[in-house]
């Protein structure tokens, strides 16, 4: 590998310029609100304000395979958040999430309304509150929550290195893409393994740790994350996880899932905002327009 760096850290940083690229937007080194704005409230008991990036992929999957399992109280309405015109720094989003960061959930089914932030988070507690896609055995549900947090302690190397270092970043920089991407690869070698002896994560049943991971590495191996990484990964090479991605990419739940709050690549993949089942088949996008 060819170093050339010539840049030296001061001995104090500070925050004089954005860093550019993708999202530079989207990242400061102090938290708070930037502004006053107030989020919308509709009729449903969840209220979800969220983006359709992996992490807010999970919680929709979630929300859709509830109601397609009869969960009725799982009715939600979803707000788009555009976090590239920074309304995760309005004020009643920092209320919701103090972090800044999609998904944001407020369960309105209870009186006062209960927040809930971090896509991990919020899966567990719908699980919980729904009794549905966790094991209610205490070692099944053990290795369910192994892999839950597996996941979330594994997406900041997939997303925020690799993702970010090969596919935004303004520059390209060998150590960075290599040091990622060896981690990328071994984390999808994990899963591989796992998955030759297993159905699923936790074992024969579908749990939130598939929906947790399925929206980050299903969609890296099946070529819809980061341009052509699956080809600079060899992700088809890890067959167990491409048995495992098109297993979960038939549920009817999860193309549902998957469509919420989505604002870019194929239009008839986008529903800009969730309010009624029935936005599946007009869309929400479409009946914004038309009402313009």
């Amino acid at each position: 590998m060819t170093d050339t760096s010539t840049y030296t850290p001061p001995k104090v940083w500070k925050w004089e310029k954005e860093n550019g690229g993708a999202f530079a937007s989207t990242n400061r080194p102090i938290a708070g609100p930037t502004h006053d704005k107030d989020l919308p409230v509709g009729e449903h008991p969840f209220q979800l304000y969220s983006l359709a990036t992996p992490n807010g992929q999970k919680v929709t999957i979630m929300l859709e395979e509830l109601l397609a399992q009869g969960y009725s109280g799982a009715e939600y309405d979803a707000w788009l958040i555009k976090i590239g015109d920074g309304d995760q720094f309005g004020s009643g989003f920092v209320d919701v999430n103090p972090n800044s960061k999609i998904p944001a959930l407020m369960d309105h089914s209870t009186n006062p309304p209960v927040r809930v932030f971090e896509s991990g988070a919020i899966l567990l507690y719908l699980a919980e509150k729904f009794n549905a896609f966790l094991p209610s055995d205490p070692a099944a549900r053990t290795e369910c929550l192994n892999w839950l947090f597996w996941q979330m302690g594994s997406a900041p190397y997939l997303g925020g290195g690799f993702g970010h270092f090969y596919h935004y970043a303004p520059i390209k920089i060998e150590y960075a893409i290599d040091r990622f991407a060896m981690e990328t690869k071994r984390q999808l070698d994990v899963l591989d393994r796992h998955l030759a002896e297993n159905e699923y994560l936790a074992g024969k049943d579908y749990t939130i740790a598939d929906i947790a991971t399925w929206p980050w590495y299903g969609n890296l191996v099946a070529g819809k994350q980061y341009g052509d990484a699956a080809t600079f990964l060899e992700a088809d090479s890890y067959t167990h996880v491409g048995r495992w991605q098109k297993a979960i990419a038939a549920r009817t739940a999860v193309q549902r899932g998957r469509m919420v709050n989505r604002i870019s690549g194929d239009p008839s993949e986008q529903l800009h905002e969730r309010h009624n089942a029935s936005d599946f088949d007009t869309k929400t996008q479409d009946k914004l327009k038309a009402a313009e």
